[in-house]
């Protein structure tokens, strides 16, 4: 997703849940995944070039971090792990096609995007899981507004070009993506509650 659009998800996720520091280390480190250097050899930040298997273990990587971070280099270095694993949930659901086999399990009107499981069993494991493939250079084209529409007439339907769901500009499934987003990064603030001794998630909330 764009990087304006990962901060207004992560605010709407965590303003209530952390204090107003710990909210911006993380809101930074989640926009920091989005630099040139991290978008081009590092699929499994995005959930690109159907690297879904390496997507889980990196959100569970940062998780672990997150957790040794507090016994040891400190809160700072565990909201940044954290602000990793948010970015990376985040485009799970802009990057694959989660967000259609949802969808595709209700006949006739949909339920609403905020109605969405951002982790339904079955559907994040799901074999049938997959992401657009990113083919440079023309994927980069796709980023500059007025070089767009060249660059979807010559990528291919698989592409990151075509599949994605990082902005409103690509149709209603945004909606459902955004939802989803913002619930699992709930979630995962969840996670680390049952996984921190009561002391430890208190430092890391910061409130």
């Amino acid at each position: 997703m764009l990087i304006p659009i990962h901060e207004e998800m992560t605010r709407a996720a965590l303003s209530s849940h952390v204090s107003p520091r710990a909210l911006e280390v993380i809101i930074a480190a989640n926009c920091k995944q989005d630099s040139w250097h991290k978008q081009i050899g590092h699929d499994e930040y995005h959930y690109d070039n159907n690297a879904i298997d390496q997507g889980h273990r990196y959100i569970s990587e940062q998780r672990g971090f997150v957790i040794s971070s507090l016994l040891s280099a400190g809160v700072i270095s565990a909201w940044i792990a954290f602000g990793r694993l948010t970015h990376t949930v985040q485009d799970f659901y802009a990057h694959t096609n989660y967000v259609s086999m949802w969808l595709g399990q209700h006949d006739g009107t949909p339920p609403a995007p905020p109605e969405i499981d951002p982790v339904q069993n079955g559907l994040v494991e799901s074999p049938s899981l997959h992401s657009g493939k990113v083919y440079l250079p023309l994927d980069m084209l796709y980023f500059i507004p007025l070089l767009r529409k060249i660059s979807l007439a010559l990528l291919p339907r698989d592409s990151h070009g075509w599949t994605n769901l990082d902005s409103p500009k690509q149709g209603p499934h945004f909606e459902y993506a955004r939802a989803a987003a913002i619930k699992r990064t709930k979630y995962e603030l969840g996670i680390l509650e049952k996984l921190l001794s009561p002391e430890m998630f208190a430092e890391f909330v910061d409130l």
